[in-house]
């Protein structure tokens, strides 16, 4: 597990595969997805209704069943426990006002000849939040995704979340009752990504999709990408931690851990200059492994897709971790400012050595809906910018257009677009 840069000889094609983690084959089942993509297209409503009962083990009886109620939500949310309805709360708040500080303004410029030029924001009319549900409960998720669309000003928000036996979970609908959210459809996988991208008789068409999910998710949402905005196509979780001697190997230890416990394709790699700071934290990590529920789930995640790499120096720790462009990163350091302005590719920085990535999952504030798979290099995490779209402003004056038409014209008649160059030229004096 761990690599020493200098001394390793076959390091380069290692950590080519640690590049290489989390990439999902999704060649693999963009048959079945397509499939089922084209038959919710066709079939609408009994489509679903079929891949219910294959997927989920429960057939709906009217387009009703597909609904969670209002009702059912109000009594989760009642019946929580008290200290963890704060909680949520808590977070809720948090996580708003950060999101509020992302909210982009219209603006406009107005120039001495009468020209006017400016950008419109404006939000979509819908959008469609998949939130994964069955054995695991991810209000968190519902959080992240509900409130930026929210702040961004989404009239018509639509969630759906698989129910497996029809059995809904009650501390997702607790959460769902906290954002305010209306409509909740118990369908999911590709089958829902299908039913927001294009509508059912139950299921509204929507204009972009965003969420986490498996493999049959992300290559759905793939799929629809064109004919509905989606926020990214994420893969399995992972974290990137940079540490020096300054490190707690304990903390160090149970931090990729907490990546690796999420499923057996998580990836957690630590790159430090200190080989003693590495070769504690292979020891604590067995350590905790061994009083973990999800032991088999995580040890798997640590031997097949986690690292702890040995550098020279921190400047060589740096380079190595932009180039896997970790979804999460920890900067574990005695001056972990120092090195920010290095750091160029990362979903989210967290900064020092009282600052795990669990902090940012739940409570912090940004959004934890973060790009994975080194895409980091070119996407960024779920904002309210994803909810919202820019539209140009354009004004032209008598006096400004004969200022610059003739220009405009002469470039339009290179081109050879005689009707382009006239529709300016007929405006000039």
């Amino acid at each position: 597990m761990i690599f020493v840069k200098s001394t390793d000889n076959d390091f380069d094609k290692k950590f080519e595969e640690l590049l290489g983690r989390g990439k999902m084959d999704i060649a693999h089942v963009s048959g079945i997805v397509g499939g089922i993509i084209d038959e919710i297209k066709k079939d609408k409503n009994r489509a679903l209704f079929s891949h219910i009962a294959k997927f989920d083990n429960w057939t709906p009886q009217s387009d009703e069943d597909l609904k969670i109620s209002q009702e059912s939500m109000s009594k989760a949310y009642d019946n929580l426990d008290e200290k963890l309805k704060a909680s949520l709360h808590l977070a809720y708040d948090r996580i708003k006002v950060y999101h509020e500080k992302q909210k982009p303004q219209s603006w406009f410029d107005t120039e001495a000849n009468g020209t006017i030029l400016g950008q419109k924001v404006t939000p979509v009319d819908s959008a469609g939040l998949y939130i994964p549900g069955g054995k695991a409960a991810y209000p968190s998720s519902l959080l992240m995704n509900v409130i930026p669309a929210q702040v961004a000003g989404v009239e018509n928000i639509v969630v759906c979340t698989p129910t497996p036996d029809n059995e809904p979970n009650e501390l997702l609908l607790a959460a769902c009752h906290l954002c305010g959210v209306e409509q909740v459809y118990k369908v999911g996988g590709a089958s829902a990504i299908a039913a927001m991208a294009y509508g059912t008789e139950s299921i509204p068409k929507v204009d972009v999709i965003t969420g986490p999910g498996n493999i049959f998710v992300a290559t759905a949402k793939k799929m629809v990408f064109g004919d509905v905005n989606i926020d990214m196509i994420a893969g399995p979780s992972e974290i990137g931690i940079l540490a020096d001697e300054s490190a707690n190997p304990n903390h160090m230890a149970i931090d990729m851990l907490s990546q690796a416990e999420h499923d057996e394709m998580a990836s957690s790699i630590l790159i430090t200059p200190s080989q003693t700071l590495a070769d504690a934290v292979q020891v604590e990590i067995e350590n905790w492994l061994q009083k973990l529920p999800r032991e088999d789930i995580a040890r798997k995640s640590i031997e097949e897709r986690g690292a702890i790499i040995v550098t020279q120096d921190m400047d060589e720790a740096v380079k190595l971790m932009n180039e896997i462009a970790p979804e999460h990163l920890e900067v574990a350091t005695q001056s972990p400012f120092e090195l920010l302005p290095y750091i160029k590719h990362a979903g989210a920085i967290f900064l020092g050595h009282n600052t795990p990535e669990a902090i940012g999952d739940y409570i912090a504030g940004p959004n934890h809906t973060l790009p994975t798979g080194g895409t980091a290099k070119f996407y960024s995490p779920l904002s309210v910018e994803d909810f919202m779209k820019k539209s140009s402003i354009i004004s032209f004056s008598s006096k400004a257009i004969n200022e610059i038409g003739e220009e405009c014209a002469l470039i339009a008649n290179t081109e050879g677009l005689t009707a382009h160059e006239q529709s300016v030229r007929v405006r000039l004096k």
